[in-house]
């Protein structure tokens, strides 16, 4: 078991370190990275580490002009909307990252027998972000390039898949032993429009992955009509939300995949012994699949209590350790 985003946001310890450092800042530092990744190890004893980073850290490291607002989330200073931005995104080179490489080997280090797991965005949420210029509810800008210009769309799409492989093979290279790609957003499209605008950039993504041996987990919120494509992308585990069942999900993915999740985030504000009644039936569902980690549905919530997570972990181990 893991916790996405369990690195950061509500562990005090984090807030301490990054109180005077933006959070791109923060992502570019490797002594940042190695503090915040070990932080919810030390705390929780979780089975897995989570690299510390954003999913926009490889478009700042090509140039693009990007930043995190607080309270609003990423912002792009010339939204990309047109032949001529897409042409301005250039491959991603290591050496734009040197930190990422520095940052892994010392986690690697660290960690021991503990697994590292890498991530990155998604196509579909970079894309959004690029589009929009920002955070969107209805990714207005994005769906019109995607429905009223396609060959544009896909040239984008192409440019980022290419991007965001070459993001998660640094890590691998470093000695990351699985990757998540986390696409936040993609839950916002209809299966039909997935499967033809998303679905074939994912898959060339997890196909450049194949051969480095590694665990690939593919992730997205509200996408429980997307499961079976999701699945057929090509990733070894898939992530549910919290809106559909384990064992329903294990019937809407491929043979041979395992599940990540499912916990909502919002249970940990309830009691313990509902917290763990609930953690419990997950467990229970997870026997359905062909494999299960246990998580939540989506990320650790700001204001939520560490002790919440920490008592979670202790309970699931106790549970898994039961049989």
């Amino acid at each position: 078991m893991w916790f996405m985003r369990q690195a950061g946001r509500s562990l005090p310890e984090y807030r301490r370190v990054r109180a005077d450092v933006p959070m791109l800042e923060a992502c570019a530092r490797p002594d940042m990275i190695v503090e915040i990744t070990m932080q919810p190890v030390r705390r929780y004893g979780v089975d897995a580490a989570i690299y510390f980073s954003d999913i926009v850290v490889p478009l700042r490291a090509i140039g693009v002009g990007i930043d995190i607002k607080a309270g609003v989330g990423p912002v792009v200073e010339q939204p990309i909307r047109d032949a001529d931005g897409v042409g301005q995104l250039r491959d991603l080179e290591p050496d734009d990252v040197w930190y990422v490489t520095e940052a892994v080997g010392e986690l690697v280090g660290e960690l021991g027998e503990r697994p590292l797991i890498g991530f990155a965005g998604g196509p579909f949420t970079l894309a959004s972000y690029l589009i929009e210029g920002g955070p969107s509810k209805n990714h207005e800008r994005t769906k019109a390039m995607m429905y009223g210009q396609p060959e544009l769309w896909h040239r984008l799409m192409r440019r980022l898949s290419v991007i965001t492989a070459e993001f998660l093979r640094v890590q691998v290279a470093a000695g990351a032993s699985a990757v998540q790609l986390f696409d936040s957003w993609a839950g916002a499209l209809s299966a039909a429009d997935y499967r033809e605008s998303v679905l074939p950039h994912a898959s060339w993504i997890f196909d450049q992955l194949a051969n480095l041996d590694v665990p690939r987990i593919h992730f997205g919120v509200g996408t429980g009509e997307l499961l079976p494509s999701l699945s057929e992308a090509g990733a070894d585990v898939v992530g549910v939300d919290w809106r559909v069942p384990l064992g329903e999900a294990a019937q809407r993915v491929r043979r041979g995949t395992a599940l990540q999740g499912n916990l909502d985030p919002a249970t940990l504000f309830a009691p313990e012994e509902v917290v763990n009644e609930r953690a419990r039936g997950i467990l229970t569902q997870g026997r359905a699949a062909e494999g299960h980690v246990f998580n939540l549905g989506h990320g650790v919530l700001p204001d939520t209590d560490p002790d919440a997570l920490a008592r979670l972990t202790d309970f699931v181990h106790e549970e898994t350790a039961r049989g």
